[in-house]
C-alpha cells in the first residue's frame, strides 16, 4: 500500500532496539572546549534509544532493551521512552551503577568532542539472564549497535539477544555507530565491530565508519562492497549532505540528500535508520524492489535532514507529515 508521493505505508510490526541510552550534556555555547563551556544542557541520547523513538514518532511500533541506573537520570530516560510511545518492558535498572553520561561539545571547526562517564555505567552491566526474551522474540526487526560489545557482561547479553532474535526469524539491523573514545584501541574496535558483521541482514555505516572499517580513504562502490557478506540483504552508506548509497545483491545506487539549514547533526543517522525500519518492518520485499526501496530511502533521507535542523537528537526527530512535506516541497 503506497502513501503520499509513493512512500510505502508504515508497518505495525514491532521493532526492538538494543543497547545504550545515556544523557549527553551539551554546552550552552557552541564552538568552545568542554573546559571553557559556561554551562550544559541535558539531552537524552544513545543511538539505539534514538532509533526506537524515531520509529515511534513516525507511527511505528518500537521497544527498547537495555539497562539504566536506578537513579534520577535512569528513571528520567525510561520516562522519555514511555512519553514517546516506546515500550519500556525491556529495561532493567541497576542498583549499584549510574546511568551513563557524556559531555559533548561542538568545537569551532564543527567536529564533536566527547568525554564519557562510564566507570562502569549501568548499560555495561546488562546480563544475559536479565534480557526480556519474550519481547525480543515478538519483534519483526531487531536493531543494535556496537557499543554494547565493548565489555562484559553486556557483550554476552548482546550476543544472546541477537541469537534469540535470529532464531525467532527477526530481521537483524546493525549500525556500528563508532565511538572510538570508548574502545581500548582502534584495532580492538575494528575487530569487535566486524566480529558480528556476518550475522546482520541490514547494515548501515556512515562515510567515516566506511573509511575506518576498510582502512581506505576512498568512499566508493568498491570500498563499500568490500564490506558485503553473503547473508546481507541491504548495505547502506550515509554521506551526510551528499545523501546515501545503497547496495543489494542485484542492484546499487544513490539517493540525494535534502538541503536544509543544519544546526546539529546529532541523531540524523538514527532518524534515517528508524525511518527505513518503520517502512520495511511489515514488507521486507521492499529490499528487493529498487523503485520502492528508493522511495523509502528518500523518506529516510528526509527524516535525517529534518533531525539536523534543531539542537539535540530526540527533540528534533520528525513526525511522518514533516518528512512528507519536505519531500513534496523538494
Amino acid at each position: 500500500m503506497a502513501l503520499n508521493n509513493g512512500v510505502p505505508a508504515t508497518g505495525t510490526g514491532l521493532i526492538v532496539s538494543f543497547g545504550e541510552m545515556l544523557i549527553d550534556f551539551v554546552p550552552t555555547v557552541s564552538g568552545v572546549s568542554l573546559a571553557e563551556a559556561p554551562g550544559f544542557l541535558k539531552a537524552p541520547g544513545g543511538a539505539p534509544a534514538n532509533v526506537a523513538i524515531a520509529v515511534a514518532r513516525l507511527g511505528g511500533k518500537a521497544a527498547f532493551v537495555g539497562k539504566l541506573g536506578d537513579d534520577e537520570f535512569g528513571h528520567m530516560l525510561a520516562g522519555i521512552l514511555k512519553e514517546n510511545g516506546v515500550r519500556a518492558d525491556g529495561i532493567t535498572f541497576d542498583q549499584g551503577a549510574r546511568t551513563a553520561l557524556a559531555f559533548v561539545t561542538l568545537r569551532a571547526d564543527g567536529e564533536r568532542e566527547f568525554m564519557f562517564y562510564r566507570n562502569p555505567s549501568a548499560d555495561m552491566l546488562l546480563k544475559p539472564e536479565e534480557l526480556n526474551l519474550e519481547l525480543i522474540r515478538s519483534a519483526k526487526v531487531f536493531h543494535y549497535g556496537s557499543i554494547s560489545l565493548i565489555v562484559e557482561p553486556c557483550r554476552s547479553a548482546h550476543l544472546k539477544a541477537m541469537e534469540v532474535a535470529k532464531e525467532a526469524g527477526c530481521l537483524l539491523s546493525y549500525d556500528p555507530n563508532l565511538r572510538l573514545p570508548l574502545w581500548p584501541s582502534p584495532e580492538e574496535a575494528r575487530k569487535q565491530i566486524l566480529s558480528i558483521w556476518e550475522k546482520a541482514d541490514l547494515i548501515k555505516v556512515s562515510d567515516v565508519e566506511l573509511e575506518f572499517l576498510t582502512g581506505s580513504d576512498k568512499i566508493d562502490d568498491e570500498s563499500a562492497l568490500s564490506l558485503w557478506h553473503p547473508n546481507l540483504k541491504l548495505l547502506l552508506v550515509t554521506l551526510g549532505e551528499h545523501g546515501s548509497r545503497y547496495y543489494t545483491e542485484n542492484f546499487k545506487g544513490s539517493v540525494d540528500a535534502f538541503h536544509v539549514n543544519t544546526v546539529d547533526t546529532t541523531g540524523a543517522g538514527d532518524s534515517f535508520v528508524g525511518a527505513l525500519l518503520s517502512k520495511i518492518v511489515d514488507d521486507q520485499s521492499i529490499l528487493e524492489d529498487e523503485p520502492r526501496l528508493r522511495e523509502v530511502l528518500k523518506y529516510a533521507n528526509a527524516c535525517g535532514a529534518i533531525t539536523t535542523t534543531q539542537k539535540g537528537a530526540i527533540p528534533a526527530l520528525p513526525k511522518e507529515e514533516d518528512a512528507l512535506k519536505l519531500i513534496k516541497g523538494a
